[in-house]
């Protein structure tokens, strides 16, 4: 076996660190861009929030930087794509500090002051789960062992409120992290402590175990135990897997009710929760606010787009840092002590610069991501109808922006516009197309809103078939496959025909 070397040509591609942290900004949230300015504002003391443009009238409008996004009037400086962007390493001392002050652009507030950005409506705020939980555990009296297991289940509890980790695994948990050695039936006997604190149904290990605790939560809080209630519990115990296929003509026969009390027991076991823990306050800070990120209104029959005015700081570089700067430049440069101030000062100046570029940046993207979306969906835009949105990949708006697909995925994925027809997620207006008999390309989404007409409007005694609602479809002129109709069908979360049957 021989060893050799040889020489390989490969083209990679790499991200610069401020492309890396423009991505990052991109994905800020507008109820956090406010906490991210802040942040960087309290790092950086080059970095200063201009009162007077805070105060003043601003002068490009929206619109104005809009048109220039579209049709490339800018500065070539401006005009450099996002993917493209890098910064230059160019010294300070060579910049021309009055040009470094942010673009004004006119938002929201200036167009329309009776709709106030910053006076948004946060959904209530409430305890997590496991603050809710924890508070619980505080009023047991457990000795230390037990109450270091209660916590290690409750922090093993997924969102909706279910134990979906193995007792073992448990008690090898808090043998490697907490050096106790604990029994599996010590820890099931503290788990059904936990399961008897409210929600009712909280640390069930399946559906099954969840609907029971919440049964016999029932029965005991009852005055006088029910027969519908005794019934259920029956059904759920003895019957589950046919409860869940929707067999309710076995479990009648079985239990020898007749139609009424059938569907009493099953009315008290759809009003049960099968997510105990999803209703608790589980949202992070920033979930609890969702604060559109761009607003469309027609006016004069005309879409005017606007962007929330949190998206556009007024950041400039402080004055006394450039002062600074000046007289330590006009110093002697020989001295150790001036050489470690200048290089203090240009390291933050250039943070600064940097910043204010990246938020000039996240604007510009936003805005031409938007914009493009906006041309593109311009009938939805103006009527509300989903049926007029047309088929729309990423790849169509990284095209008309010349931004990158990842670049468009990522402001699609997590920014807002609110339109005069409800709050959407920019996600919300893309989708695959799909061919009519007469040649024509319309969205899947048109589709999906067909299917679901047709599934809402539908006898619940004789729900229809996927095999009946592709013959609907294809009657409509929609050329489409039962096995798509199935996939559009679980897309929207809608069962089979068997489970949507209803007695």
């Amino acid at each position: 076996m021989s060893l050799g070397q040889s020489l390989q040509q490969r083209q990679l591609q790499r991200l610069s660190p401020q492309q890396i942290q423009l991505m990052k900004l991109l994905q800020v949230p507008t109820a956090q861009i406010e906490q991210r300015v802040k942040e960087e504002l309290e790092e950086n003391p080059a970095l200063e929030m201009n009162a007077d443009l805070l105060e003043g009238d601003m002068e490009q409008s929206v619109e104005e930087m809009k048109d220039d996004l579209l049709e490339g009037n800018q500065d070539e400086e401006e005009a450099i794509p996002v993917d493209e962007f890098e910064m230059s390493n160019e010294e300070l001392s060579n910049y021309d500090f009055d040009d470094d002050e942010v673009a004004n652009y006119k938002t929201k507030d200036d167009y329309y002051p009776e709709l106030d950005n910053d006076k948004v409506i946060p959904i209530k705020a409430e305890l997590s789960l496991h603050e809710i939980l924890m508070d619980q555990l505080s009023m047991l009296a457990l000795e230390e062992q037990a109450y270091k297991i209660a916590e290690q289940i409750i922090g093993s509890l997924d969102d909706d409120g279910y134990l979906r980790r193995a007792l073992q695994s448990i008690a090898d948990d808090l043998a490697f992290k907490q050096s106790l050695t604990v029994e599996v039936s010590e820890i099931e006997s503290i788990l059904l402590k936990v399961q008897q604190f409210d929600p009712a149904g909280i640390g069930a290990r399946n559906l099954q175990e969840c609907l029971l605790l919440q049964l016999k939560r029932k029965k005991e809080e009852a005055e006088e135990i029910e027969e519908d209630t005794l019934l259920a519990i029956a059904v759920i115990e003895k019957y589950f897997e046919e409860f869940t296929r929707k067999h309710y003509d076995k479990i009648q026969k079985s239990l020898q009710l007749d139609e009424v009390q059938i569907k009493k027991v099953l009315h008290q076991i759809v009003s049960l929760n099968p997510k105990p823990g999803a209703e608790t306050g589980t949202m992070s800070e920033a979930d609890k606010y969702i604060i559109p990120d761009f607003t469309v209104l027609i006016n004069n029959a005309k879409l005017e787009l606007t962007l929330n005015s949190r998206n556009a700081p007024p950041l400039v570089i402080s004055d006394d840092y450039k002062l600074m700067l000046r007289e330590y430049d006009r110093g002697n440069k020989q001295d150790k002590a001036q050489k470690e101030a200048v290089f203090f000062l240009k390291q933050k100046i250039d943070a600064a610069k940097w910043f204010i570029e990246m938020i000039l940046q996240r604007q510009q993207t936003l805005l031409k991501t938007m914009n493009a979306i906006l041309i593109h969906q311009e009938a939805f835009f103006m009527s509300g109808d989903t049926t007029k949105l047309k088929p729309m990949i990423l790849k169509d708006i990284a095209e008309k922006t010349s931004l990158d697909v990842s670049t468009v995925s990522r402001v699609a994925n997590s920014k807002y516009v609110q339109t005069e027809f409800g709050t959407f997620l920019l996600k919300y207006f893309f989708s695959e197309s799909l061919t009519t008999d007469s040649g024509e390309e319309v969205s899947t989404k048109e589709v999906k809103a067909i299917l679901e007409e047709l599934l809402e409007s539908e006898d619940k005694h004789k729900p229809f078939s996927d095999d009946e609602l592709t013959e609907q479809l294809q009657e409509k002129g929609y050329n489409i496959a039962r096995r798509t109709v199935a996939k559009y069908r679980e897309q929207l979360n809608i069962p089979v025909a068997r489970l949507r049957k209803e007695l």
